[in-house]
């Protein structure tokens, strides 16, 4: 029996395009939000350390060791976090990261609020998924209308609307005959000259 079958550098490398892009992408949102998770972990001791040093004097960071990692995302919220980010689009999984960078730049929130502001940006996301295709949909049902009514816009009317010419009377006209005749256009305000005062 050969050695070699026990070690797994022969196997071939195609492991990576195994996984489906909804995989990716799930990988991928979770990483990020568990590096974030750190690093606001991390930004808040830093803040705890600079009050301590302040209200003590004494800086005793040298002294104290941390954890690897103290807060951990629960079972469950994790579960629907990876449900959500399944609902994410390969083509949306960057903007998705970018936003999420951006609001935890601008808010800076503490290491609880990290999943919460994370459930947000995958929803804004998928909202903005859902819309883009009823748009898309929409597009398509109006294309396929017009496709079929352009038939009838061939089809040219010889009867002509003319809104000024009308045979019907109205007491408007029998009012203006007995008034001097104006030189306005109906549709256009009317101006009068100083001459006319």
């Amino acid at each position: 029996m050969s050695l070699a079958s026990w070690f797994r550098w022969n196997e071939p490398t195609s492991r990576i395009s195994q996984r489906s892009p909804t995989e990716m992408v799930v990988e991928t949102l979770m990483m990020e939000l568990s590096w974030q998770t750190k690093q606001a972990e991390k930004q808040q001791r830093e803040r705890e350390n600079e009050y301590r040093k302040i209200k003590t004097g004494v800086d005793y960071g040298w002294l104290v060791s941390y954890p690897k990692q103290s807060y951990d995302i629960s079972p469950g919220e994790r579960l629907q976090l990876e449900d959500m980010c399944t609902k994410i689009h390969p083509s949306y999984c960057g903007p998705v990261i970018l936003r999420f960078r951006q609001l935890v730049t601008e808010y800076e929130p503490e290491v609880q609020e990290v999943s919460r502001l994370f459930r947000s940006v995958l929803q804004e996301a998928a909202e903005k998924i859902k819309e883009e295709e009823e748009a898309k949909k929409l597009a398509r049902q109006w294309n396929t209308k017009n496709k079929t009514s352009l038939s009838l816009t061939t089809f040219k009317s010889r009867s002509r609307i003319s809104p000024f010419i009308s045979d019907i009377k109205t007491i408007s006209e029998d009012v203006e005959r007995g008034t001097q005749a104006t030189r306005r256009v109906w549709s256009m305000p009317e101006f009068r000259s100083t001459k006319d005062y």
